[in-house]
């Protein structure tokens, strides 16, 4: 049963689903993994789909005193999500620097909402890099899947950058925006209650 808040003119309110392209390398892959996987959750009709491009900020290369509009515009976009799916890389084991700073722009933005990832890597599917961002969306009070979706680079996962969509991909694609789906509703009707108080 659907509440009243997520019903417009009698149908529900789609979950607002921000797609993080964590990588910002020259030659990345992770522009068509999160193509791929954008295309996948946009199919479905409870989900609003916006994809965010961290190469698309002009972010400083130090945390100046006073915030910029690229980080202005970046943590307007967060607040305004639901739920997010990181697209990640794994580098030497862990995540870019490029999206540690990025979820440092933002802090009440993040709260109460679910996060799912999407990793790919040379022969880890990108595992490493997901379980240190555990950690950090965990102190940012947001809500990890435990379920992910994982490409191995070295494998016969991606051809030319673009996954194969494998019986276990689909599976693990829909099990993860169903859990997104899941706690974004129930998160979204909680903070409309309650504002989150961290």
């Amino acid at each position: 049963m659907t509440s009243n808040d997520d019903t417009v003119g009698g149908h529900s309110v789609p979950l607002r689903l921000a797609v993080i392209i964590g990588s910002t390398r020259v030659g990345r892959v992770g522009e068509k993994v999160a193509s791929w996987f954008a295309g996948r959750a946009r199919a479905r009709p409870d989900l609003a789909v916006d994809v965010l491009d961290l190469a698309d900020y002009a972010f400083p290369g130090c945390y100046p005193e006073q915030s910029t509009p690229a980080m202005r515009s970046f943590t307007a976009a967060i607040g305004e999500a639901d739920a997010f799916a990181v697209v990640t890389p794994e580098y030497n084991r862990s995540f870019p620097a490029s999206l540690k700073q990025a979820i440092d722009y933002a802090y009440d933005e993040w709260q109460a909402k679910p996060v799912g990832f999407v990793a790919y890597g040379s022969g880890s599917s990108g595992l490493y890099a997901v379980e240190q961002l555990r950690t950090v969306f965990s102190a940012l009070h947001v809500v990890t899947m435990r379920d992910c979706v994982g490409l191995d680079l070295l494998g016969a996962d991606v051809g030319g950058g673009e996954p194969y969509d494998t019986d276990d991909r689909v599976r693990a694609v829909a099990a993860l925006l169903d859990q997104l789906t899941w706690w974004g509703r129930a998160l979204r009707d909680a903070r409309r209650a309650q504002p989150y108080c961290s």
